[in-house]
């Protein structure tokens, strides 16, 4: 799957980001080039980083869109965030530092198939399945719709059972050191998954008073 890349020297981040979600980065610098490039099977998404120009780069997604009808995602510093108000202009947009993981989901939400994973096993607990190669999550057979966080910290709870985390260690270990939201955030998470995963099994996350949570 060859994603076209805006603009022509993206970040080393976005590059290795987009290689290890198992596609292939093909940087361009205007529409002409675009096309010259343009593999026999189709750009399967545009992927543009926003850097010092974002309003240009934005309207040059949006001139993807129309020549070559192809989906577009916006790679954008959280503290850019203000130029991603217009949504019109592009249909999905990953903040910093990229995750690979996320990238390859939220171009699947756009429609681009990427290569499967052998290896990634299916999470399991009870009647509780999670496919880590496709971030779906189902239960009895039927699909739960969860968030990226909430998904992520399921997933973090379902690998680790049995075992007492404190607030302060789920926020590290899932949303990472370089989060600045305060524990509460966990609390807002908890509430929700137990909440798409019913009221017969939201008892599978404990809450351990003056501590945080336990799985299982």
């Amino acid at each position: 799957m060859y994603l076209l890349v805006y603009p022509a020297t993206p970040s080393q981040a976005l590059s290795s980001a987009i290689l290890t979600a198992g596609y292939q980065p093909v940087p361009v610098e205007d529409l002409d080039d675009a096309g010259n490039k343009e593999p026999d099977t189709g750009w399967a998404a545009a992927v543009l980083e926003l850097g010092s120009d974002p309003s240009g780069v934005i309207n040059f997604g949006a001139k993807l869109r129309y020549e070559y009808r192809v989906p577009v995602l916006v790679v954008a510093d959280r503290t850019l965030t203000v130029d991603l108000e217009d949504e019109s202009e592009f249909d999905d947009f990953v903040l910093t530092p990229i995750d690979p993981q996320e990238l390859r989901v939220r171009l699947g939400r756009l429609g681009v198939s990427g290569a499967e994973d052998p290896d990634d096993p299916v999470l399991r607990y009870a009647d509780l399945e999670l496919n880590t190669a496709t971030y779906q999550a189902t239960i009895a057979g039927m699909p739960r719709d969860l968030t990226y966080m909430e998904y992520e910290l399921l997933r973090f709870l379902v690998e680790h059972p049995n075992r007492v985390w404190s607030r302060e260690q789920i926020l590290s270990k899932v949303w990472g050191y370089d989060y600045f939201g305060g524990s509460r955030t966990v609390d807002v998470h908890v509430r929700r998954l137990r909440a798409k995963l019913g009221e017969e099994r939201a008892s599978w996350i404990t809450t351990v008073r003056s501590v945080g949570y336990r799985f299982g």
